[in-house]
């Protein structure tokens, strides 16, 4: 998709704004705010933002999260920005599958992106990491679309106590293939040009031991370009602990990516800082930026919420947008980020401070002004 024209000088960006539940709601609106002040200031494109609610209470009132047109209204966008979803009446399963899953494999975004480093003012957990936090600069790349979250399976018997439940894993051949030339490409870009494979195929035998397979076949063309090595899942996680500046760039399959991000999350200081990014590569549909975190009904409302995983989705959004035409601007935006949470007043309670939602939009809305005058 490409960004409609404003007039001569400036691009305009058509942004599907889904806020979802709890502080889905509040990280959206902040969201939306920092990035309208960032193209005031940059004067060369703008947003158009539509809301969608697709919450769960809306899921109450019509029995469905989304209507049933959604996939075309999507596609007349240029991007997705998506808050959180979940609610405590609601299994999760049912939040998932009606929306976040038929939004990832319907609009082709077979890619998840979670960069994760320690951000300036956040305190990790680990002592090495407190005395050098440059050795946790990680790039995960998440197979989106396949493994135990493609909905193959089935129950039998299930309102009884013989009931029996199948989760089958798919492996496709095409789909490691793109994620690993994805992921390479990735390591490729970066300085260390390093990747490691993350994999279980000493005991899940057919699916995994196809994704090494395709894995050696694809690192073949990136021979003297990018290092590679590989990981059983379960050892990756001592790795990630005990030697964090071994690693840079990490690709894994749906679930086993899914777990390691979250951990990577709390290596670096807070879960509510991490971004991600629901990527089509091809870019025939639009792609869809969200923060990790959950709805957190328990301080829905309250006004508390830490905005910052928002705000560098939002970064990684202009990023993708742009087309390397924004990259300066989405770093410009990521140094505007971290001079807030390099400053103990505008740190929400989660990085120990007392400042609340508006307070760290409003800190960053006047960062990026600072760094406007400036040029």
């Amino acid at each position: 998709m490409s960004a409609s024209s404003v007039n001569s000088s400036k691009r305009l960006y058509r942004v599907a704004a889904i806020p979802g539940d709890g502080i889905g709601v509040d990280v959206t609106e902040a969201a939306i705010q920092v990035l309208n002040k960032l193209a005031e200031v940059n004067g060369t494109f703008a947003f158009e933002f539509t809301t969608f609610d697709w919450s769960s209470k809306k899921y109450c009132e019509r029995g469905q999260y989304m209507q049933e047109d959604w996939n075309a209204q999507l596609k007349k966008h240029d991007a997705i920005y998506f808050g959180a979803v979940g609610w405590p009446d609601i299994p999760d399963h049912i939040s998932l599958w009606q929306m976040i899953l038929p939004i990832r494999q319907q609009m082709n975004q077979y890619v998840n992106v979670r960069p994760t480093r320690i951000l300036r003012g956040t305190e990790a957990p680990l002592a090495q990491l407190r005395e050098k936090p440059g050795d946790l600069d990680w790039i995960i790349v998440r197979e989106n679309s396949e493994g135990e979250y493609a909905g193959q399976g089935g129950t039998t018997h299930g309102h009884t106590k013989h009931a029996m439940a199948t989760e089958v894993a798919i492996f496709s051949y095409v789909g490691i293939e793109r994620i690993m030339r994805f992921a390479f490409e990735t390591a490729k870009a970066r300085p260390k040009k390093q990747l490691t494979m993350v994999t279980k195929s000493n005991a899940q035998r057919h699916g995994m031991v196809l994704w090494d397979q395709v894995f050696y076949e694809v690192a073949k063309d990136y021979e003297g370009v990018v290092t590679h090595d590989k990981m059983l899942v379960d050892a990756m996680t001592v790795r990630m602990v005990n030697r964090p500046e071994s690693l840079d760039t990490i690709v894994a399959t749906n679930l086993h990516a899914d777990i390691l991000s979250d951990l990577a999350a709390a290596l670096a200081g807070s879960i509510g800082i991490a971004p991600s990014s629901n990527l089509d590569p091809t870019r025939s549909c639009p792609s869809m930026f969200e923060p990790i975190h959950g709805s957190a009904p328990d301080i829905a409302g309250k006004g508390i919420a830490n905005p910052v995983g928002a705000f560098w989705s939002a970064a990684e959004m202009v990023r993708w947008l742009g087309r390397g035409e924004l990259d300066e601007t989405a770093d410009d935006f990521m140094r505007a980020i971290e001079n807030v949470t390099g400053d103990p007043q505008t740190r929400t309670r989660d990085m120990g401070g007392r400042a609340d939602t508006k307070g760290v939009t409003e800190a960053v809305c006047r960062e990026i002004e600072k760094m406007c005058a400036k040029k």
